[in-house]
């Protein structure tokens, strides 16, 4: 089962296929404009007072992308910024349009990526973040703590679906799902919430739980979701091996569609 929103569900369920799983796309975030353009329209207009921009999702810069394109200007700008990236896919996305991250921290959460900017930051220093709206401010604190002045702008919104909830709860009831995959905590918080305690503990005892990092495991883990498949590199690609990995250790089981398949498909 991924939970992705749809626009980003393809290239995981793709890897899942490939390897034999027969995959239920099951999306519980959908991304969408902030509420309002006009404080990322500002932060982009006076790029020149900031040191430094950073990027903490491929959806960041995809939006930001899609403000540059709209208002008919380009990424030269950001590219002439110290810019940081939170993980190698943000900073692929940004070199599509030119941008080199000269900060990609080896473990790809906000907490990591702080303690590696805070060598580089000091008081003085503007720091530009345009990220979702309303997400974990861990990121604003600790980067305050070095005397930089932090400028956070929404560049874009997740919204819980609950439009295949429906469908998402009659295959669990019907023990049709071996894995349930959460590539965000807003993932992992969106599909626990479809359900009643009660309803989680019944469906899901038999379920594996894959989380793509420790923030989206501890996410899921206050919901009593524990997580037993979580990749070393907090990435798509990593995610999608460790539940090839983890079936392939346990062996073929019966209804086994192929390799890295569960006994039901997911």
């Amino acid at each position: 089962m991924v939970t992705r929103a749809p626009e980003q569900a393809e290239r995981f369920a793709g890897l899942l296929e490939a390897a034999g799983a027969r995959v239920l796309r099951a999306p519980t975030i959908a991304i969408g404009p902030p509420a309002s353009w006009e404080p990322l329209d500002r932060a982009l207009d006076a790029l020149d007072r900031y040191t430094w921009v950073i990027f903490t999702s491929v959806n960041g810069v995809q939006m930001v992308d899609r403000r540059l394109r709209t208002r008919g200007l380009t990424w030269a700008p950001v590219a002439r910024k110290r810019v940081a990236a939170i993980g190698p896919a943000t900073a692929d996305a940004l070199a599509e349009h030119g941008v080199r991250a000269e900060i990609v921290p080896r473990e790809y959460y906000a907490e990591a990526l702080a303690a590696r900017l805070r060598a580089e930051l000091g008081p003085g220093d503007r720091v530009l973040l345009p990220r979702a709206a309303r997400t974990r401010d861990v990121l604003v604190v600790e980067l305050a703590r070095s005397g930089a002045e932090v400028t956070e702008v929404p560049a874009y919104t997740t919204a819980r679906v609950e439009a295949g909830a429906a469908r998402l709860r009659e295959a669990l009831a019907r023990g049709e799902v071996d894995v349930v995959t959460f590539t965000s905590s807003s993932t992992a918080r969106n599909f626990a919430e479809l359900f009643t305690e009660a309803e989680r503990r019944r469906w899901l005892a038999g379920v594996v739980v894959a989380s793509i990092g420790p923030v989206t495991a501890a996410t899921a883990a206050e919901y009593g979701l524990e997580t037993r498949i979580m990749p070393r590199e907090y990435t798509i690609p990593a995610l999608a091996r460790a539940i090839v990995e983890y079936f392939s250790r346990m062996g073929p089981r019966p209804g086994s569609r192929g390799p890295g398949a569960g006994r039901r498909g997911g």
